[in-house]
């Protein structure tokens, strides 16, 4: 089973979980720009982070033979943030880059005046520079967000089937499916989606321009539920080339509207700007435990 993760924050994940995903079969993913937590202050702290987008991640994803793409914009919770709107007018250098993919993740969060103004602006970059672009539907008042965010999309630049409205569920599904717009959904442990509700979704609408991701991030998340789904829509009868659609070539399809998707992961080089995701030398197998190994102190790079 081949598995493309369309929405993954791995920059709060470890790299056990990149070796676990590979395990599971996941090859390539897609991580969108997101809140941290942690308020942002100034727009350097946003300019850092998505050079870590471009740089950091793609090597750490690499290391574990994961092709690794971003989306890049000012997210809706932030957009609140009068500090943060400069951020707008940096935006447009990096959506030039080539392992960037859509503007997103843009939206609705607590549906504010500053949020509609964001919304429209960054839909309108994604026109300008001919990218797809990614939208957050937000966790309360669902289907009253779900309607406001459709009305701008229609009002915008952007051609409905270049954008992916995620966090759908049961009572968002119909309206977003018949707007044009592709259909995101993600899958959590105990919140927003899970695989037996999914596999519903997927027998009561179709595989067509459906995606499911783990939109994995230092919450609580599983990034091996794109691999539990697929595992469920398998038990429950639906067919691999099924399985196929949602969780690769869907993915596949959307994101390749940016006309920059390369899913290969060749040649990647050994550390990133001096670092390396390594810590220490892997043990031989065939030489004695003498306990615990002392070694010289790390390069300052290193340490």
């Amino acid at each position: 089973m081949r598995i493309f993760d369309p929405h993954i924050h791995m920059t709060s994940r470890t790299t056990d979980d990149y070796e676990a995903m590979y395990a599971a079969g996941v090859r390539a993913l897609v991580e969108p720009s997101f809140w941290l937590g942690q308020p942002r202050t100034s727009p350097s702290s946003f300019r850092d982070y998505f050079d870590s987008l471009l740089g950091w991640e793609p090597f750490r994803a690499a290391q574990y033979g994961i092709a690794h793409h971003c989306t890049i914009a000012l997210n809706p919770k932030e957009a609140n943030d009068p500090r943060c709107l400069p951020v707008l007018d940096e935006l447009p250098r990096y959506l030039v880059k080539d392992n960037v993919v859509a503007v997103g993740e843009i939206g609705y969060d607590s549906m504010t005046p500053a949020e509609d103004t964001a919304l429209a602006a960054q839909l309108q970059l994604a026109a300008d520079h001919g990218l797809p672009a990614l939208v957050h539907t937000p966790h309360r008042d669902k289907l009253a967000g779900l309607r406001r965010t459709l009305d701008v999309v229609r009002e915008s630049a952007l051609a409905p089937d270049r954008v992916l409205v995620d966090h759908l569920n049961e009572t968002t599904v119909k309206e977003a499916r018949d707007s044009g717009c592709w259909l995101g959904f993600s899958v959590y442990p105990d919140t927003k989606m899970d695989e037996e509700r999914m596999v519903e979704i997927l027998r009561t609408y179709g595989t067509g321009q459906v995606l499911v991701n783990s939109a994995a991030d230092w919450g609580k998340s599983d990034p091996l539920k794109t691999r539990k789904v697929g595992d469920l829509m398998l038990a429950e009868g639906f067919d691999e080339d099924e399985v196929d659609q949602v969780l690769w070539r869907n993915p596949v399809a959307f994101y390749g509207l940016s006309g920059r998707l390369n899913l290969d992961v060749t040649g990647t080089e050994t550390t990133h700007e001096g670092n390396s995701v390594l810590r220490g030398a892997p043990k031989d197998p065939h030489e004695p435990d003498t306990g615990p190994a002392t070694s010289a102190p790390l390069p300052a790079a290193e340490a």
